[in-house]
């Protein structure tokens, strides 16, 4: 929290905690000490006051194409998604899950950590659906093995939902549905029953759709209550908040 109000690195701040150099309503701090909005801390001839500052977060989705990573940067020199994005109004875009390079469609990036966390992580059980071009036919035994479980070398793993669609070319379009981001978790799932992914497109994360409108390689941002609602539905507060130290008014008073 110190470090967040701008008052030394969190290294320096650790290690004047370390040295009790800090007071913590009147008594000397120590680390991992829990603070709430209202007290007091002294450090360096300063007063300070704990307040509670609302933070507004960006978000956006983003259509990646076939050919990017996505990372910030990569050792081969390949286009990363974060190359055609626009500047977060502060903070840094966090990529909430990944698609691998030959997976196309929605990604969503925020500056908002505690959502991206949230909605990555396994217990918070947010759906992801793909659009799946398989290469010949798919029986029924194939189908019950991938909507059941399936061995993977990091443990079982399932399609919550599968939906068969259009016969084109000898390919066969379907509609999956995971509970979880795993590495390239879909098409090892159809490879572990002897399918092959001619093409894989993710179309929706948790209750965001990839709009008909965004083509690949291009974004749109979320508004500010779609956000919330993104919050609210992994059990999040709508609005988040961080705490941060100033000033005493009778010390701003002086300057």
């Amino acid at each position: 929290m110190l470090a967040t109000s701008g008052l030394g690195s969190r290294r320096a701040l650790e290690k004047a905690i370390d040295q009790g150099q800090v007071r913590l309503n009147g008594q000397v701090a120590r680390l991992g000490a829990t603070v709430t909005a209202g007290d007091k801390i002294t450090f360096r001839d300063q007063s300070l006051e704990v307040c509670a500052r609302q933070l507004d977060h960006a978000t956006l989705i983003y259509h990646k194409p076939e050919g990017e990573v996505t990372t910030r940067s990569d050792p081969e020199g390949r286009r990363t998604v974060f190359d055609r994005l626009p500047s977060p109004p502060h903070g840094r875009w966090i990529a909430i899950g990944r698609l691998d390079l030959n997976t196309a469609g929605l990604l969503l990036l925020t500056t908002d950590g505690e959502l991206a966390n949230r909605m990555m992580h396994p217990a918070g059980r947010v759906d992801r659906e793909y659009l799946c071009r398989i290469r010949g036919a798919i029986d029924e035994e194939q189908i019950r093995a991938l909507l059941e479980g399936v061995q993977l070398e990091d443990g079982t793993a399932q399609f919550s939902d599968l939906v068969p669609g259009e016969v084109t070319s000898g390919h066969t379009w379907y509609t999956v549905t995971i509970m979880e981001g795993r590495n390239r978790e879909v098409r090892r799932l159809w490879e572990a029953v002897g399918a092959t992914v001619a093409r894989l497109k993710r179309v929706r994360f948790g209750p965001v759709f990839l709009p008909a409108r965004v083509r690949p390689g291009h974004y749109q941002h979320l508004s500010g209550a779609d956000h919330r609602l993104l919050r609210t539905d992994v059990g999040l507060k709508g609005i988040s908040w961080q705490l941060v130290a100033r000033p005493l008014a009778a010390d701003r008073s002086k300057r």
